[in-house]
């Protein structure tokens, strides 16, 4: 999917990764003794990077539909796992952030945001590396030889 001759798909994929990493900072700070209106910050900004992240996911799917060969369309559907994995991992932050007062993040919901930005950045560099044509090679071993 593109506009004017740009794929629509890799710019979309940034803010969700920006508003993730933010709300990570966010938290840091608030646990670390910040304000507590950055714990509602962290909470804003996650609502934010799921919208973003789903309109990114469909634009994923519609790049994956016009995908004809069939080891690039798993590398696809792999990547698109990576990805909707990170949006399902803070859904369930932001819905256990919801009951608690002021929206702040506890220590252990801040180490699974934490663990959630790294699959994040790797989503993202897997899908960069996919973009130029150089699949890692734990990708090429998982799509493997499907002559059956």
């Amino acid at each position: 999917m593109s506009v004017a001759g740009q794929q629509v798909q890799p710019i979309l994929v940034m803010f969700p990764l920006g508003l993730f990493a933010m709300a990570v900072m966010f938290d840091m700070a608030d646990l670390l003794g910040g304000p507590s209106i950055l714990g509602a910050l962290a909470y804003w900004n996650i609502i934010a990077g799921l919208l973003g992240g789903v309109l990114a996911a469909l634009a994923g799917a519609v790049d994956m539909m016009f995908v004809r060969n069939p080891s690039a369309r798993r590398l696809g559907v792999l990547r698109s796992l990576i990805n909707m994995g990170v949006l399902v991992i803070f859904a369930v932050i932001l819905m256990l952030r919801v009951h608690t007062p002021g929206r702040v993040a506890g220590g252990g919901v801040f180490a699974v945001e934490v663990l959630a930005l790294a699959l994040a950045s790797f989503g993202a560099w897997f899908a960069g590396e996919l973009a130029n044509g150089r699949a890692p090679a734990f990708a090429r071993a998982a799509i493997g030889n499907r002559n059956y």
